[in-house]
């Protein structure tokens, strides 16, 4: 297992003392993966900046994929509530969408809510009545009903993964800790444009709004009665 308690220290937590142990009860605890769809796997627009971009599907596809939908199994067997994000626009010319979405560049996001390359790709589809909520908005709590729904549901700690760390994922992992929620997130199940940048946010945000963890720690932390 990783050393979590020591892993992923920024300056602020290099002399702090090790956290304590974790103990997750499965009927309080969820699962949110962030914005794993189609779209962040297509080739982009030239070959030359589709291998730039190689590193990225190179983890997504060996590392990250993987893991969720092995992670999404495990919750499934214990009891764990499944949720997904998902970037989606209700309209097709994306009028609703926020500020940040419309502004040219790598942020630029024209998904129409119905439309295939905006749905969660076919290895991790949610199964039965997963919840899964569409937002216009980095955060998944601030452009969706997830904080109420999370609420209703006696949820108090949620597990994340998903991409991009420093994006979406960063952006919730803060919304999520600024509400009380308790929340790891799985280092192993998550992916920025580069491996730098990954790093550099998990340290960013560990010990402070999160515990970084990697999915082979999840099981050892689940309450036994």
């Amino acid at each position: 297992m990783s050393d979590w308690k020591t892993a992923f220290r920024s300056f602020y937590y290099e002399t702090a003392e090790d956290p304590d142990d974790i103990v997750l009860s499965p009927k309080r605890t969820a699962i949110l993966v962030i914005d794993i769809q189609n779209t962040y796997l297509e080739p982009k627009d030239t070959d030359a900046e589709t291998r730039r971009w190689q590193p990225f599907y190179d983890r997504m596809n060996n590392i990250v994929i993987p893991n969720n939908a092995k992670l999404l199994d495990w919750a499934r067997a214990e009891g764990i509530e499944v949720m997904f994000a998902r970037i989606a626009c209700q309209t097709e010319d994306g009028r609703d969408r926020s500020l940040s979405q419309k502004k040219p560049g790598f942020n630029y996001l024209l998904l129409p809510k119905d439309r295939e390359d905006s749905q969660v790709v076919p290895q991790l589809s949610p199964q039965g009545d997963e919840i899964v909520v569409t937002k216009t908005t980095d955060s998944a709590l601030t452009g969706t009903n997830l904080r109420l729904m999370l609420r209703n549901l006696g949820i108090t700690d949620v597990i994340v993964t998903g991409i991009f760390t420093d994006q979406c994922v960063s952006s919730t992992v803060r919304s999520l800790a600024d509400e009380s929620f308790g929340v790891l997130v799985v280092h192993d199940a998550c992916a920025a444009a580069t491996d730098e940048l990954h790093e550099k946010e998990l340290e960013i945000i560990n010990m402070i709004y999160c515990h970084v963890v990697g999915m082979e720690d999840l099981p050892g932390f689940l309450e036994r009665v």
